[in-house]
């Protein structure tokens, strides 16, 4: 299961989030930095409204929602690639993610301690950006230096991999994280064999008080955050109040509803950051729907029907013979699986079929 990594400096909210996405109390959320050192590693439900109507059309009760998993890593700090804070921690655990959600604080408090005094997320954005460019700076060095001997023995692999790496290292130099250096898509697809920390897919979360999470748009902070990171990071932010779901956690799904009802919003923002971070993850979803269950499974975006087979059983895609296949908008308008071959909108799909996002498959194998 891919994994997104939270981070953020101390005391913006990650653990608040953590424990928000998660539903959960596990990550210690205090007003004091590094109150997180080893990471908390959680499964979350990906929403999705397209699970209840693919429910009462196949007349089951059983609904299995696709998830991935979300990892509350430690506060980070200036100076962190040399070592500074939790600094060497930190940066080992955001390695071993497949994507980042950063959170940055929008709001105002003095009861909330801020490690740099005050209140500055663009800043704050750039503090850990600097300490990721610098590590992966760090990073490509050592790897131009290791493939150095290479190119000296005339390896045209190695050549092609030190060019990829100067480009890179000329990005960095001018502060550009990896993800947004220009690169041709063999390049971009070599780079990843770098693992550089700041190639990794990201996505801002802009946490803000639970009074202006209803105006969020016109918080000039989170204006400021979604300015900077189109601009200068090629990335998306979200807002969330990591608060008022985390006051949630204890509600029940209906005392939850009227709680942001009172408030006058549908969702504290949650919900679309986790959509959000699936889809950053390059994943995305088909469904099995029958009496037994309506089940979503997770797949790549570019998989073909037999990989997608493969999610539910190896046999599945060793033995591929076709895949029945429905779009999900067009079985809501049909009504059931009746109806839509009798539309004739229920396909028959082959081994180079790619599958779209919301289709509702059933595979045939053989083995």
């Amino acid at each position: 299961m891919l994994r997104a990594g939270i981070v953020g400096l101390p005391n913006v909210g990650k653990s608040t989030l953590f424990n928000a996405i998660t539903r959960t109390r596990n990550a210690e959320a205090a007003n004091y930095p590094f109150c997180t050192i080893d990471p908390n590693v959680g499964t979350v439900v990906v929403p999705d409204a397209r699970l209840e109507p693919l429910r009462r059309i196949a007349k089951t009760s059983v609904v299995i929602p696709a998830a991935i998993e979300f990892v509350d890593i430690a506060g980070l700090v200036k100076g962190a690639s040399a070592g500074e804070g939790l600094g060497n921690k930190f940066l080992a655990h955001v390695r071993e993610v497949d994507a980042i959600v950063q959170v940055v604080r929008c709001f105002d408090d003095p009861d909330v301690h801020h490690v740099s005094g005050t209140v500055d997320p663009v800043r704050d954005i750039e503090v850990i950006n600097t300490e990721l460019i610098l590590a992966d700076m760090e990073a490509v060095t050592k790897r131009r230096e290791r493939v150095a001997k290479g190119i000296k023995g005339g390896d045209k692999a190695a050549a092609a991999e030190d060019a990829v790496l100067a480009k890179i290292e000329a990005g960095l130099n001018t502060g550009k994280p990896a993800l947004a250096i220009d690169l041709t898509p063999d390049e971009r697809l070599l780079a990843k064999q770098f693992f550089l920390l700041t190639d990794k897919p990201t996505i801002f979360a802009c946490n803000v008080k639970e009074s202006e999470l209803v105006d969020a748009d016109s918080n000039p902070y989170v204006k400021n955050v979604r300015e900077y990171v189109q601009a200068h990071l090629s990335c998306d932010a979200v807002v969330i109040s990591a608060q008022i779901e985390s006051d949630l956690v204890d509600l029940s799904p209906e005392e939850a509803d009227a709680f942001l009802r009172e408030l006058g919003v549908d969702e504290s923002g949650i919900g679309a950051l986790i959509r959000a971070t699936y889809r950053l993850l390059g994943l995305q979803t088909y469904f099995t729907a029958g009496e037994k269950e309506v089940r979503a499974w997770t797949i790549r975006v570019g998989d073909t029907a037999p990989k997608a087979a493969g999610v539910i059983h190896s046999d599945f895609e060793r033995g591929f013979i076709k895949a029945e296949t429905l779009a999900y908008d067009d079985l809501i308008e049909c009504g059931s699986i009746a109806a839509a071959r009798d539309r004739g909108v229920y396909r028959i799909e082959g081994r180079e079929y790619v599958v779209a996002d919301g289709d509702v498959m059933l595979f045939k194998f053989n083995v």
